[in-house]
């Protein structure tokens, strides 16, 4: 027991610290640098899906990165860039897509998902009030009711 112990210890000792680091800058003209780090933060990167170009350390983000950069350097505008990004790969790699017929669904998605779910709720918990409030019995049931207890009370 003691030697596996220490053999899982001796792994766990060699395994390599990761840590997590913003993207490099490319540190040619600081200006530009930040202006596509700025512009880097509005587009999605499409491997990770979940993270900007600028936080995003996949082979793609970075030649994303290096694309805008050169596309700046040869004068294009933010706008520019952003418009030959969406040529390419759509509005998907647009962190905010803009409103349109294609982008309709991705605006208006969490807002009927809100009412349908507000929706099921009202009326399942009219049909359980529904549910549980009983009828009143007729009568006769109410007669056989407590005919049939008076019969439990006797036998007792």
């Amino acid at each position: 027991m003691k030697r596996l112990l220490w053999v899982v210890v001796a792994g766990l000792l060699w395994v390599p610290v990761v840590q997590a680091k913003e993207a490099q800058l490319m540190g040619e003209d600081p200006v530009l640098e930040a202006r596509m780090m700025a512009l880097a933060e509005e587009l999605r990167c499409l491997v990770c899906q979940n993270q900007t170009l600028a936080s995003s350390h996949a082979d793609l983000a970075k030649d994303f990165r290096h694309e805008i950069i050169v596309l700046m350097k040869k004068g294009k505008s933010d706008d520019e860039v952003v418009e030959f990004l969406v040529d390419r790969y759509g509005d998907f790699v647009r962190y905010r897509p803009p409103l349109k017929p294609t982008t309709i669904l991705l605006w208006a998605g969490p807002a009927l998902l809100m009412v349908g779910g507000a929706i099921t709720l009202v009326v399942t918990l009219r049909r359980r009030r529904t549910l549980s409030t009983p009828e009143p019995l007729s009568a006769d049931e109410q007669a056989r009711l407590n005919s049939l207890l008076d019969k439990d009370d006797k036998s007792v």
